[in-house]
């Protein structure tokens, strides 16, 4: 079974909407913890328009599973991600114009620049992931210049609207886990991915792990953050391949 990343953006653009102290994406990454999750996302911004600075430090003190911080490959974030010495960092797309990360790291446009942030996190002892889209140049490009995984956007397949779509996206999602392993790195999904369509992604196999932040959050409104992600780990264990599960 897939590892489940709880990412807690949403619990602080809830708070963000009024300016306020709560709810605590600390109190958040707690009680994900507690509800079972194997690792905390979270994406400090160069805007800081959700998590702050304040939210990074604090995550740091109290997360006691993987921390992965998500960000832009800027000289300002990856000092302040090498100082702050998460487990993991996973460097993403940034435009200040989006809702949320859209897209993949364009790792063989942008390469130099990349790989520059890539060892300056993996001198301070930072195991570095890129949230890449499925596709085989992007996954050379990740090797070749460090990255020790990639996160797969899922976005295409969480989008589509019919189901010849969501196959087609289906089958680039598992041609790219099996190049990325090949590859020698570790492969993660994320983006878009709901209790509603996470059965056929955890059921392709080959994902170590999943970060989701959006209907994780959303759920536990209703029914708690603990019982959002024992719902989400029962669903991941339950569609995964057998194989898996010996």
């Amino acid at each position: 079974m897939a590892l489940l990343g709880v990412n807690v953006d949403h619990v602080a653009t809830v708070r963000q909407a009024r300016r306020t102290d709560e709810p605590d994406p600390v109190w958040g990454a707690v009680e994900a913890q507690l509800g079972g999750a194997d690792c905390i996302t979270f994406h400090l911004r160069e805007d800081r328009r959700h998590v702050n600075d304040r939210d990074a430090r604090a995550l740091r003190e109290t997360v006691n599973v993987k921390l992965n911080m998500e960000m832009a490959a800027t000289d300002e974030i990856v000092a302040i991600a090498c100082d702050l010495h998460p487990e993991q960092c996973t460097l993403v797309p940034e435009r200040r114009e989006e809702l949320t990360t859209e897209g993949g790291l364009d790792v063989v446009r942008h390469r130099d620049r990349i790989a520059s942030a890539v060892g300056r996190l993996k001198e301070a002892g930072i195991s570095v992931s890129a949230f890449i889209e499925p596709l085989s140049d992007q996954l050379e490009a990740s090797a070749a210049v460090g990255f020790e995984g990639v996160e797969l956007w899922t976005g295409a397949y969480a989008h589509a609207r019919t189901d010849a779509a969501r196959a087609e996206s289906l089958s680039s999602l598992a041609e790219a886990i099996e190049t990325g392993s090949g590859l020698g790195l570790t492969v993660l999904g994320g983006h878009g991915l709901t209790y509603r369509n996470i059965a056929p992604i955890a059921a392709l196999g080959g994902f170590s792990e999943f970060n989701i932040g959006h209907s994780i959050v959303a759920r536990s409104i209703f029914v708690g953050m603990r019982e959002a992600v024992r719902e989400m780990k029962r669903l991941l264990d339950q569609h995964a391949p057998k194989l898996d599960r010996a």
